[in-house]
C-alpha cells in the first residue's frame, strides 16, 4: 500500500517536471492576478493592508483550481485509470498519492509565492507567520476537495466549468477561517482557534475524499 502510493506520487512529480506548464499556469495566475489588485484599488497602504489577507487567499483558491481538471484526465485518457482501478493497490491510496503530488507541484508553490506577495500588499508582519501556517493546512484541503469534483466531472463536456460549480461552494469554509487567522494575528487576537478548525477540516477531507474521489472513479470507467 505504502509501496503504491509512494510509487504514483514520484510518477506524477516526474511527468509534471517534465511537463511543466500546470504548476508555471498555477503560480502565473497566482502572482499576476495579486500583482494587480494594487493597480485596481490603489497604493493607498492601509486599504491594501486590510484586504491583503482575503486577496492572497481568494487568489490562492481560484488559482488552485486551474490545474484540477488534468488532475485524472491524462490517465483517464491513456488507459492507465483503468489499470489502477484494477490494480490490487487500494484505489483510495492511489487517489491520496495524486492528490499529494498536486499538492507538491500547486499547493505548495501558492505557500512559498504567499508571503512575497504579502509584503507587496503591505501585510502586517504579524500575519506573516499564521499566513504561511494557513496556507500550509488550507492549501492541501483544497487539493482534496477538488480531487472529488475532478472525479465526478471526468468525461464530462465542459467539465471545467462544472468543476468550479461544484467546490467552489466546499472552499468557502477553508476561505473563511483561513482569512479570519490571519486578521486575527494581525489584530494580535487569539488564531488558535481558526487554525483548529482548518486543521479539523483537513482531517475530515484526508480522511473522507479519497475514497469519495475513488467511489467516482470507478464510476466514471465503468
Amino acid at each position: 500500500m505504502i509501496a503504491g502510493f509512494g510509487a504514483i506520487v514520484a510518477r506524477d512529480l516526474r511527468l509534471a517536471l517534465r511537463q511543466g506548464s500546470d504548476s508555471l499556469m498555477v503560480v502565473t495566475f497566482f502572482v499576476l492576478t495579486v500583482v494587480l489588485f494594487p493597480f485596481g484599488v490603489g497604493p493607498e497602504a492601509g486599504i491594501l493592508e486590510r484586504i491583503s489577507a482575503g486577496v492572497l487567499w481568494v487568489t490562492a483558491l481560484l488559482a488552485s483550481m486551474l490545474s484540477l481538471d488534468r488532475l485524472f484526465q491524462t490517465d483517464y485518457e491513456d488507459g492507465s485509470l483503468d489499470l489502477m482501478t484494477r490494480g490490487p493497490a487500494p484505489l483510495g491510496v492511489l487517489v491520496l498519492g495524486k492528490v499529494t503530488a498536486h499538492w507538491l507541484t500547486t499547493g505548495l508553490p501558492l505557500l512559498l509565492a504567499a508571503p512575497v506577495l504579502a509584503v507587496l500588499l503591505n501585510m502586517n508582519a504579524a500575519g506573516f507567520g499564521v499566513l504561511v501556517l494557513a496556507f500550509l493546512i488550507g492549501t492541501p484541503t483544497l487539493s482534496l476537495i477538488g480531487a472529488v469534483g475532478a472525479a465526478l466531472v471526468l468525461g464530462a463536456r465542459r467539465g471545467g466549468v462544472l468543476l468550479s460549480l461544484l467546490v467552489l461552494p466546499l472552499y468557502i469554509p477553508v476561505l473563511v477561517f483561513g482569512v479570519s487567522a490571519v486578521d486575527a494575528a494581525v489584530m494580535d487576537l487569539p488564531v488558535r482557534a481558526q487554525l483548529l478548525i482548518l486543521g479539523g477540516f483537513l482531517f475530515a477531507a484526508a480522511a473522507l475524499c479519497p475514497w469519495a474521489t475513488a467511489a467516482a472513479l470507478r464510476q466514471a470507467v465503468e
